[in-house]
């Protein structure tokens, strides 16, 4: 029993070394510093995937300097793949707090990267640049109109905002988003609907209980299907689809019963 003790505590003590070695001899972490990949000349433009073509890159690059002359704010855009100069730009473009670096990767699941400089945040929230990312740079966006147009209107949103003086979202309303709000808005019509079906005798629309289920209804139409249009654009067609989608599923759902006693009538 002693023997057995003395042997665990020599295992123990062991693997003690083992890990201290490792922690004082391993060599500190260091990140990827590779300047040999900047190019010779000032751009505010490094593509090093071929993202975009060379007139796409000449035109970007002159359009971001004209940009930081004009409103103080500076962009700039990495593209990589396999190489990589990685934190040299930082030295070669002198990002700062009021730099928004992007960097387009096709190897993760999203294409589009966003380093942020602090100075940004009060003008374009956190939520507004992970929405930029979501919106651009998804894999279906990408196959679809390319990397190089993800990038471009990634940054052509941000220019926008900037000059209006910041964003709560992204503007534009993609077809899959205004779909998805059409959806939410017809489902809080089939909700209401429900809800105002007479329950006595004589009664012709139960607005107690479309009261009692307004926060269900409410919040289908009102936050999730008429607030990202408004915020999202000034097209009135959009909303104005949202609303006739809530209205015909408030229809549908609160005539259905009588529909349903009229057939079983005539049967």
């Amino acid at each position: 029993m002693q023997t057995l003790r003395v042997r665990r505590l020599l295992k123990g003590l062991m693997a003690l070394i083992v890990v201290v070695s490792v922690w004082t001899i391993a060599p500190a972490a260091q990140a990827y510093n590779n300047p040999d990949l900047l190019p010779d000349h000032p751009t505010n433009v490094i593509d090093l995937a071929n993202e975009l073509t060379s007139v796409q890159e000449e035109k970007l690059s002159e359009d971001l300097g004209k940009f930081e002359e004009e409103t103080g704010w500076k962009l700039r855009v990495l593209t990589q793949n396999d190489r990589t100069p990685g934190t040299a730009v930082k030295q070669f473009w002198g990002l700062n707090d009021k730099s928004v670096l992007l960097v387009a990767d096709p190897r993760g699941g999203n294409l589009l990267n966003f380093s942020v400089g602090d100075d940004y945040y009060p003008l374009l929230s956190r939520t507004f640049w992970i929405e930029l990312q979501t919106r651009f740079g998804n894999q279906f966006f990408v196959r679809e109109n390319g990397g190089d147009q993800a990038i471009i209107q990634a940054l052509e949103s941000v220019k926008g905002c900037l000059r209006q003086g910041g964003c709560s979202v992204v503007p534009g309303l993609p077809r899959e988003q205004w779909l998805l709000t059409l959806i939410t808005s017809t489902v809080g019509g089939l909700v209401f609907g429900f809800a105002a079906q007479p329950r006595k005798e004589g009664q012709v629309f139960a607005w107690q209980w479309a009261l009692i289920f307004s926060p269900l209804w409410g919040i289908l139409f009102l936050a999730f299907g008429i607030g990202p249009v408004v915020t999202r654009t000034s097209e009135w067609l959009p909303l104005f689809r949202n609303v006739a989608g809530f209205a015909i599923g408030a229809l549908v759902a609160f005539l259905a019963p009588s529909i349903a006693r009229s057939t079983t009538s005539e049967t």
